[in-house]
């Protein structure tokens, strides 16, 4: 394991041995009206014994003519994750709408592990164990999201529940090097809703209004929820980038320019997500879930560009001094899923889980470049359309036997057909167009898994998995022929969570998993996209490569481990130590060379996803969460949050230094705190998000001649405040104001292409630094219970 800081660690051991916290409790088996949850999202592994079932409670006998609503208490945050055997975080409907957010990404950002691919403030895809693209496995109740698919587009008051696996299980799939974050949307009747909620947002002077209403309710054998959300958001971006050449001989500065960027979105959304579902006789339940998201975006841009010494390099177009860009996109998505489940006695159940969805991304783009004078220089136009169809298959088959060992195996097929258009123009003539407009693409994949979870002891309990996945992918060659990729994995997962001390709150838990990463549709068979700053007729450079697929790809495996202790606080709260390790063989990263190509008559730098040989990462991940006067006595009671991860990563095919994995940071931390006053009807609570800045050496090879090539990649210091304040006016109404990103500060991304094995550019250093300005946004919200 790397060193990592001794101080941190000194810390946390102090805190989980300190003499206040080790309170003790009764021998538990499962808590007070525990319940498994429901719904076509992985069960919760937990230990099989007595539990009413979802929805029972004690009630006391009421007054004539009184009404009474029975209602059961579900399983806590807490309870949820000590009582499963995999690792797992619960995120529950109050830390969701804790902070007001406006979207799902901005709530996952303040949780353990994880970071956002995008500036602050501007959400971008989550990432767990600061690992980029492709290794965190993102599921909306237990399906995985579609490629293209955004996160932001969900609203926290669709949510239900987030949940955070950190190691794969047979049930949820092997697809998670990082993790699995899986969302659960609204489920069925618990207690009768009718919630109402109007906000609006305010950034750089820009309203963005948006309202949601939540709706729950039963009749006879039928539970039904409904959720919809309206979003309107207008913003303001403005990014600068500045591109530097230089003779690396003796740092001679050769040509600067510099790029202003200046953008305003206007994006508008409308979702719906619903819920039926009928408990029948013989312990049947029958359940839909139809869900239709749907977003437009406009975009216009304003560009600014300065010759700031020397000229541009001879190949490339000649600048320009002034642009205007404008683009028009719309993402649509329909989904409806089924789920059967019929008890067939004796503690077996069947259960069949039936999905299907269908979405549309189009896109338009433009781009117009002038003279200092007003003339027309260039004009750059981009139009894609994407559709996809996919069906998801579950057949599954558990079985308790002796209330000991719970089986479960089961079956998955999901097939999926995509079709995409693109057409590139640059000053009127098409790009490429030799290759056509259209390709058609399709994967298969299949899977079945087998998984035993039983208790050995009161204070030890296990489960072990195998699961096999294959996945083959057909597509359109740039010749005509037909290239397909096959890859399977076998994939087996052992966890196991043991208790000390019978009567203590502290476990262990140990993970042995093998997961992967399969590489994506496009990664595999993309179409040929150029550089349009550089025509075709003429060599392009290193920092600006084209883009093509490799159709040769094999998919990642990893072989890992977790270890973690664990704290269950009497009161509530808990704290925790986890260490993990994964090996990665065949490695995927985008690799720049120079070679021919169909499209020029001259060898072209092209961008491809690479198998580039062996990898680990490997860190430690600390959290604690309780209250103050648990520690301290007669002390407020405000709520603490924390949590610390400390990442260590290396390509082995790379030479150190700073060669880690892509996009992973060295530290991810987070600290908060919420107060209660006991005086005033007021909450009151702040967030810190801090990503210090990285640097990553992604390539780096000699030539025979001695010719060196080098690619540096650095990312600037991600630093977000958070404050919330709700006033609670009534039981039925209050008033939430929230700022995001406090202190703004601009992020700084930055690449650096040194010398290259090419004797044109050996004696060159490209760099390019990108500077992206950030806001600070206000949310105002008014909450209803109708």
């Amino acid at each position: 394991m790397p060193s990592f800081p001794a101080g941190a660690l000194a810390c946390l051991v102090v805190a989980l041995g300190a003499p206040t916290l080790a309170q003790t409790a009764a021998p538990e088996s499962q808590p007070p009206g525990a319940r498994t949850p429901e719904g076509p999202t992985p069960e919760a592994q937990t230990p099989r014994s007595a539990a009413p079932e979802p929805g029972a409670a004690e009630s006391k006998p009421a007054a004539a003519g009184e009404r009474v609503e029975v209602r059961g208490r579900g399983w806590s945050d807490d309870e949820q994750r000590r009582f499963s055997t995999s690792a797992r975080i619960v995120i529950g409907r109050e830390q969701i709408e804790q902070f007001g957010d406006s979207s799902v990404t901005e709530v996952l950002r303040r949780l353990p592990g994880i970071t956002l691919g995008g500036p602050p403030g501007r959400g971008g895809p989550p990432r767990m164990r600061g690992l980029g693209a492709g290794y965190t496995q993102l599921l909306i109740d237990g399906q995985r999201t579609p490629p293209g698919f955004s996160l932001d587009s969900l609203t926290p008051e669709q949510i239900e529940r987030i949940e955070i696996l950190r190691a794969p299980t047979a049930e949820t799939g092997a697809r998670a090097i990082g993790g699995t974050i899986n969302i659960i949307t609204r489920e069925g009747f618990v207690r009768r809703l009718n919630d109402l909620r109007a906000g609006v947002g305010v950034e750089s002077g820009r309203l963005s209004p948006g309202f949601s209403w939540t709706y729950n309710n039963s009749h006879e054998r039928w539970i039904y929820n409904l959720s919809m959300s309206a979003f309107r958001s207008d913003r303001e971006d403005r990014e600068s980038a500045e591109f530097r050449d230089f003779r690396d001989a003796d740092d001679a500065l050769l040509s600067a320019q510099r790029i202003d960027n200046r953008s305003t979105t206007l994006r508008h959304g409308l979702n719906l997500t619903g819920r039926l579902e009928q408990r029948a006789a013989m312990g049947e339940t029958i359940l839909l879930m139809p869900s239709v998201f749907h977003a437009q975006t406009d975009t216009r841009r304003d560009l600014r560009f300065s010759q700031l010494a020397g000229s541009p390099l001879a190949q490339s177009q000649p600048g320009f001094d002034q642009g205007t860009g404008a683009n028009e996109s719309a993402f649509t998505i329909g989904r409806l899923n089924s789920v059967i489940r019929r008890n067939l006695g004796q503690g077996m159940r069947l259960e069949f889980q039936g999905g299907g969805s269908s979405w549309r991304s189009t896109s338009e783009s433009r781009r117009e470049e002038f003279d200092r004078g007003g003339m027309l220089l260039r004009t750059a136009q981009d139009d894609s359309r994407i559709e996809e169809r996919s069906l998801n298959l579950v057949g599954k088959f558990s079985r308790v036997l002796d209330n000991e060992h719970s089986l479960v195996s089961g079956a998955e097929w999901s097939p999926a057909w995509r079709e995409e258009s693109r057409v590139q123009s640059l000053n009127g003539q098409r790009v490429l167009g030799e290759f056509g407009d259209t390709l058609k693409a399709s994967s298969q994949r299949l899977a079945a898994y087998v998984q035993d979870e039983w208790n050995i002891s009161p204070r030890w309990s296990a489960s072990a998995g195998l699961r096999w996945e294959g996945i083959t992918t057909r597509g359109e060659a740039l010749d005509g022929e037909t290239p397909h990729n096959r890859s399977s994995v076998w994939t087996p997962l052992f966890h196991t969570v043991w208790k000390p001390d019978e009567n203590a709150r502290d476990q262990i838990r140990l993970s042995l998993t093998r997961s992967y990463k399969a590489p994506t549709l496009a990664a595999l068979i993309a179409r040929p996209t150029v550089d349009p700053r550089f025509p075709l007729d003429a060599t392009n450079t290193p920092l600006s490569p084209d883009r093509a697929g490799n159709a040769a790809l094999r998919p990642e495996l990893a072989t890992g481990i977790d270890l973690a202790f664990e704290k269950y606080l009497k009161e509530g709260g808990s704290l925790s130590l986890n260490l993990f390790h994964r090996q990665i063989s065949d490695y995927m990263r985008s690799v720049t060379r120079l070679e021919p190509v169909p499209w020029s008559t001259v060898e072209r730098w092209v961008s491809r996803m690479q198998n580039v040989g062996d990898a680990f990462t490997q860190g430690v991940e600390l959290e604690a969460r309780f209250r103050l006067d648990q520690w301290i006595a007669q002390a407020p009671r405000s709520e603490l949050r924390s949590n610390l991860s400390l990442f260590r990563s290396e390509v082995q095919s790379v030479p150190g230094p700073y060669n880690r994995l892509d996009e992973q940071a060295r530290l991810i931390g987070n600290f908060g705190v919420d107060h209660r006053f006991r005086s005033a009807p007021l909450r009151v609570g702040g967030n810190l998000n801090l990503v210090p800045g990285y640097r990553t050496r992604t390539a780096y090879e000699v030539s025979p001649e001695g010719r060196v090539g080098e690619t540096v990649v650095d990312t600037g210091l991600k630093r977000v405040w958070d404050a919330y304040a709700l006033w609670i006016l009534s039981p039925t109404v209050q008033l939430r104001l929230s700022g995001n990103n406090l202190h703004p500060i601009d992020f700084l991304t930055g690449r650096i292409q040194r010398g290259s094995t090419d004797p044109r550019f050996g004696d060159l250093r490209q760099e390019v630094l990108t500077t992206n300005t950030s806001f600070i946004n206000w949310r105002l919200q008014l909450e209803m219970k109708l």
